[in-house]
């Protein structure tokens, strides 16, 4: 691992650890604005199959739970992909809930909330980053492209070879 590497996973986890261990101590009063998410999104995960708990309160120490042990593999460098792309895709919902900006009336608030949105969705921009980073090693869609680019050369070496063969066994038999 790199030293950027080494510093900034951690770096970019710290908010998560921090602000989770925070949502679980106040998971209550978290859930009153977490409901104006969870109200709209758990209907449809409920309509799909998915076990959705109904208390936004749980719904905010499940999240916060969630962020937790994402923000501690992607600080230790645990499935530093994996790890990033559950942090980003728990941080939408939770900017949603938390961060409402249009919805504040007090111009002090309104700025405050949104700062702390467009905070959010720069940290967004570094997860997607950091859930692609590959530590300088190919990716899948490079290995695959690889892959076909491989077997599309041996193919048609082979069909040369095989169209020389031929040509020699039909010279013979001639």
């Amino acid at each position: 691992m790199t030293l950027s590497r080494l510093i900034a996973r951690p770096l970019l986890s710290s908010p998560f650890v921090v602000g989770s261990v925070n949502a679980l101590r106040n998971a209550e009063a978290l859930g009153t604005k977490a409901a104006t998410v969870t109200d709209k999104i758990a209907p449809t995960l409920r309509n799909a199959g998915v076990p959705v708990p109904a208390d936004p309160a749980v719904l905010v120490r499940i999240n916060a739970g969630t962020q937790i042990a994402a923000g501690l593999m992607l600080a230790t460098g645990r499935a530093p992909r994996l790890s990033s792309l559950v942090l980003a895709g728990s941080l939408i919902p939770t900017t949603l809930a938390g961060h409402a900006f249009w919805k504040e009336s007090d111009p002090k608030e309104r700025k405050r909330e949104m700062i702390a949105f467009f905070e959010n969705t720069s940290i967004l921009g570094g997860l997607l980053i950091a859930s692609g980073d590959t530590e300088g090693k190919p990716g899948l869609a490079w290995r695959a492209g690889r892959a076909a680019k491989d077997a599309r050369r041996e193919a048609r070496h082979l069909a040369v070879t095989a169209r020389r063969e031929a040509a020699l066994v039909k010279a013979k038999v001639s």
